[in-house]
């Protein structure tokens, strides 16, 4: 069984920080990159940032690049995600999961969601 367990939300006023983490247990994801996704109030669940498993590779949704970063630690199967310059706009859970490339789209590889973490960005 897969658990995910995200922290590192809260309230920040625009132009701010957070930095996220996503804790892994149940099983090896040896084989998967791992991925950040976020659903807004009244909105469906996007992709946001993936991570290969060599860290060699990372992935973004536009509207993040250049103000997130995705990283991970393998020995504590951990994924990160630092967020800088926040806009209201990104007020949203945020969840991770381990996941997979199709078409040019992310999807979750594992099917398993955790419980996400709100993060609330003021104006």
């Amino acid at each position: 069984q897969v658990q995910l367990v995200e922290s590192g939300g809260g309230l920040v006023q625009a132009g701010g920080s957070l930095r996220l983490s996503c804790a892994a247990s149940g099983r090896t994801f040896s084989s998967n990159a791992m991925g950040w996704f976020r659903r807004a109030p009244g909105k469906e669940r996007e992709f946001v940032a993936a991570i290969s498993w060599s860290g060699a590779n990372k992935y973004y949704v536009d509207s993040v690049k250049g103000r997130f970063t995705i990283s991970g630690d393998n020995a504590k199967n951990t994924v990160y995600l630092q967020m800088n310059s926040l806009k209201p706009e990104d007020t949203a859970v945020y969840y991770c999961a381990a996941v997979q490339s199709r078409g040019g789209m992310w999807y979750n590889a594992l099917d398993a969601w955790g419980q996400g973490t709100l993060v609330t960005v003021s104006s």
